[in-house]
């Protein structure tokens, strides 16, 4: 047997094992859908005829490029510090034209800024990509997923992926509460609202799971009283949150966590896991200086008391170090904020993730 035979199967053996082993590194990585509204958007609005939209200097002056992303943020926002911490390849906006090809088994984002649960939601920012819209779109990335790598590949995927979803706060702030009377303010009392919320919520999450969505991630709505654009609109003097909507996040959160529960136990699995998003804000909006930040009222980039007023421009006002500020602009989170969100639903206790943490499902879930 000559030794150039010898050496041609040993090659032969060795590029089967790497091929087999970058088989099923490639079958282990997760993908990672995004759904829900500007606190997770990383660049779909950019694409459309809107005013809701963070495309200009000084949003992303601490992304690793320097420019704007469409990001609400500062930096990286909390999608990219998941992906990050998970090992993950950030995932890009559906609308992007390089998701293609490979790109498409890391996922997708879908959110859209100014969208809630309800269709009306948002209506004055003009071309946003609602919900149902976005599950359309969901719809149609499985369809390229398919002829990409064949449906029973793209049904493993999407079953097999880490999905979060984030809505609520625009149908308060953005609906009910954007003019006094407004049209869901006279036809609801705020009880009343919660509830008709939370029961198209549900059928939100059901349409999800009917999708093929098997580990949702789902962030009930943050402390909206507290962000600085309701302290400069509502004004207040002394910096204290707006009651009025501490009042239905107070509502809203607990019966989200309820419906959930109830979803879940319907469906025979932990589907559904609820992120705590009110406490994780209010952990250092009530203690700022407990994690570093110099205020909680005031955002970094803006204009008017607490800078709270429209959106971070080119010639807004806009802090030295984006690391102090709790908010970056008058209603998102900064990037350091961020960290501090994804740190404890990655690793909070049953306070924070309910009935359990990131960690835990990804742990579990490499078990199966």
């Amino acid at each position: 047997m000559s030794s150039s035979y010898v050496f041609g199967v040993v090659i032969s053996i060795l590029v089967l094992a790497l091929c087999s082993s970058a088989g099923s590194a490639q079958q282990h990585t997760r993908a990672f859908f995004v759904f829900g509204d500007s606190l997770v958007d990383s660049g779909n609005n950019d694409f459309l005829a809107t005013t809701a939209r963070a495309d200009a200097p000084p949003y992303g002056i601490d992304y690793p490029t320097h420019r704007p992303t469409g990001r609400f943020s500062n930096g990286l926002n909390i999608p990219d510090l998941i992906s990050l911490d998970l090992g993950l390849e950030p995932t890009l906006p559906y609308l992007s034209p390089l998701l293609v090809g490979e790109k498409l088994l890391v996922g997708a984002n879908f959110a859209s800024a100014g969208i809630g649960i309800l269709n009306d939601t948002g209506f004055q920012f003009l071309h946003i990509i609602h919900i149902q819209k976005q599950f359309k779109l969901f719809q149609e990335y499985q369809k390229r997923l398919s002829a990409h790598i064949g449906s029973e590949g793209a049904r493993r995927v999407v079953n097999g992926a880490l999905v979060l979803i984030t809505l609520g706060g625009n149908d308060f702030v953005n609906n009910y509460y954007l003019v006094p009377y407004s049209a869901r303010s006279r036809q609801f009392s705020l009880p009343d609202y919660v509830r008709y919320l939370i029961s198209e919520y549900r059928k939100v999450l059901r349409k999800l799971y009917d999708l093929g969505g098997r580990r949702v991630l789902v962030t009930g709505t943050g402390p909206m009283g507290c962000v600085p654009a309701e302290l400069a609109l509502r004004r207040s003097t002394n910096g204290d949150c707006d009651v009025e909507l501490q009042r239905a996040a107070n509502l809203f959160n607990p019966q989200l966590v309820q419906m959930i529960n109830g979803l879940n136990q319907q469906l025979g699995s932990n589907v559904f896991i609820a992120a705590n998003a009110y406490q994780m804000h209010m952990d250092f909006v009530s203690n700022p200086r407990a994690y570093g930040f110099v205020t909680s009222k005031i955002a970094c980039c803006g204009q008017g008391p607490y800078n709270g007023i429209g959106l971070c421009t080119p010639t807004s006002n806009l802090c030295p170090n984006r690391d102090l500020y709790a908010f970056w602009d008058p209603f998102h989170p900064s990037e350091r904020a961020s960290r501090i969100i994804v740190q404890q639903i990655l690793r909070g206790s049953t306070e924070y993730m309910h009935p359990m943490n990131l960690t835990t499902i990804m742990a579990l879930d490499s078990m199966t």
